[in-house]
């Protein structure tokens, strides 16, 4: 098989027409250049070069490999070019991502993609983390944005990997002035309290009988939702208290009449994971934005 290094050396002889110049052109000695062309011709098995006078020209076989050089050349450049073409992110992602994520991390990710990555194209979904979990499962989405509490831990599905994003506190939301309110609520005092929980069947709402069974008692759940802005303008309002994570207090504000605390005895968190299936270069590329520094 001939080598594509010589025939690049060939093609830049019908170029230049020296083996100097060739040299100078590829970085090497005039020497060197000659005897990979000397190799090249034993290769080809027909003569190359021939004597004419004191320099060296082609023969009409020699440039007839000339012209087969340039396709090969061209061919390997293509292929450089596709597979370099290949590694750049570009789009579209789709991400199933919960709403403060989305607002906290995902959003920022993608102004920063704009210019980092101006091909990709990423595409939101909002769904709560069970569901963004089936999306992934299902190829309805190639990221999936998720969160877990410390109390309910849950491995990914098989064949998902999970890059972590960040952990947080939950914080207890009570009103201004209500008795229970110290440096760290005491759940113990909230036995009677009516409860804001989220949706029955969802994370949040299995955390509040979680939590609140830690200390010793089932809460009585009032009302339920799911938006934080909800909850803690229901919190305001006097008609209970809820569970919220602290980075709410950032995304969404805290409305005036509302204090966050953390809550004694018990540490509970929720951590944010990437959740992929493939990691193609866009995916990874979303996966390095949303990342922490």
């Amino acid at each position: 098989m001939l080598d594509p290094t010589r025939l690049l050396l060939l093609r830049e002889f019908a170029e230049h027409g020296t083996m100097t110049a060739v040299g100078e052109v590829c970085g090497m000695t005039s020497s060197a250049v000659s005897q990979q062309l000397a190799a090249l011709e034993r290769e080809a098995g027909v003569p190359l070069f021939e004597r004419a006078g004191r320099r060296v020209r082609l023969t009409a076989e020699g440039r007839r490999l000339v012209g087969h050089a340039r396709t090969v050349l061209n061919a390997l450049d293509a292929a450089e070019q596709d597979l370099r073409s290949a590694a750049t992110p570009r789009g579209p992602v789709r991400v199933a991502c919960f709403a403060t994520a989305a607002v906290h991390r995902l959003l920022p990710a993608m102004a920063a993609a704009r210019t980092r990555h101006p091909g990709l194209h990423v595409i939101v979904r909002e769904l709560e983390p069970r569901e963004a979990v089936e999306a992934l499962r299902g190829g309805d989405c190639e990221l999936a944005v998720v969160f877990t509490y410390n109390l309910i831990p849950e491995d990914p599905p098989p064949g998902v990997s999970r890059r972590f994003l960040g952990a947080e506190p939950i914080l207890m939301a009570l009103p201004e002035g209500h008795p229970a309110v110290a440096d760290a609520v005491d759940l113990r005092l909230l036995r009677e309290e009516s409860w804001i929980a989220g949706s029955r069947g969802t994370s949040d709402h299995e955390l509040l009988d979680r939590v609140c069974a830690l200390a010793g008692f089932r809460p009585r759940v009032v009302h339920t939702a799911d938006d934080y802005a909800l909850v803690l303008r229901m919190v305001r309002e006097g008609l209970g208290a809820g569970l919220v994570p602290e980075l709410v207090a950032t995304v969404v504000g805290v409305p005036e009449g509302v204090v966050l605390r953390p809550i004694a005895t018990t540490a509970i968190t929720r951590t944010t994971h990437a959740l992929a299936r493939t990691p193609t270069p866009a995916v990874s590329a979303v996966l390095d934005l949303l990342a922490p520094t």
